[in-house]
């Protein structure tokens, strides 16, 4: 993995450093010119070429080569421009980050043992526990439902894009949500590119329902965090966090649940 890492960012980075001018915000670049550039490099591409950038949006960060050309305040990302079409783009730092400060809410456990024994990936686990434990449902105060999960479509300007599952809800009022859900396991990072997507995706395809962007992070095996996202004039910003403990039943007290029925009220 370090040694495709490091391919990567020499292929990332020359790309980059070719196409960017000095003060430009935006630096478009193609999936030809990755070709391209590995081949003048001698690096050998993967089988699939988009992991290349799919690495920089949402698992790695970009070389210091390319984030050193930000100015404060801001950082570079690679966002979606169109079919095999990207571009770097200079924008406000927008990396999201739990909150290592905030409470736990123990929840009574839920998963099926046979679901979590068989359970191949961090990511698939993650989306499991939310679904049996009902956590959108709990962190939304809507009644939800599981419509998709890994939805794949194609949206006007950006191209294809992929949520790891869609939820759709109602509340008390009759109003009608969507929610993507973005899932990611410990060492990955929660970027704005996903939640912007995420957005995209229920104005085109879900325009009747409320949008409420969801990402979903393990913090340890047990412990789960809940973000929802929120558009503001200095972009996606984060409306609510929750961080679930999932816990035997009998490992929640009764003082435990009485402070919570206070916290509430």
């Amino acid at each position: 993995m370090a040694k495709a890492e490091n391919r990567y960012v020499q292929i990332i980075d020359n790309i980059f450093q070719k196409l960017y001018r000095k003060g430009a915000i935006e630096v478009p670049f193609e999936r030809s010119d990755i070709v391209e550039t590995a081949g003048q490099l001698g690096i050998q591409l993967p089988k699939n070429v988009g992991d290349i950038v799919y690495s920089f949006r949402y698992r790695a960060a970009l070389p210091k080569t390319i984030t050193n050309k930000a100015k404060e305040g801001h950082e570079w990302i690679i966002r979606p421009a169109g079919r095999a079409r990207y571009k770097f783009v200079l924008t406000k730092a927008a990396t999201f980050i739990p909150n290592a400060m905030l409470a736990k809410t123990k929840i009574p456990e839920a998963t099926p043992g046979l679901v979590s024994q068989y359970a191949f990936e961090d990511e698939q686990a993650l989306l499991a526990k939310i679904r049996y434990n009902r956590l959108v449902d709990i962190f939304t105060g809507a009644v939800c439902y599981s419509l998709q999960n890994h939805f794949r479509t194609t949206v006007s300007g950006i191209g294809q894009v992929e949520t790891d599952e869609i939820y759709v809800g109602v509340d008390k009022q009759g109003v009608h949500y969507v929610f993507p859900v973005q899932a990611k396991g410990k060492a990955d990072r929660i970027g704005v590119v996903q939640i912007e997507q995420d957005f995209a995706v229920c104005a085109e395809k879900f325009p009747q329902a409320v949008a409420r962007p969801l990402a979903a992070q393990f913090i340890d095996d047990e412990t789960i965090v809940l973000l929802e996202f929120t558009r503001t004039d200095d972009g996606v910003r984060i409306a609510a966090e929750k961080h679930y403990h999932l816990v035997p039943p009998d490992d929640l007290s009764a003082a435990e649940i009485e402070e919570y029925r206070t916290r509430s009220s």
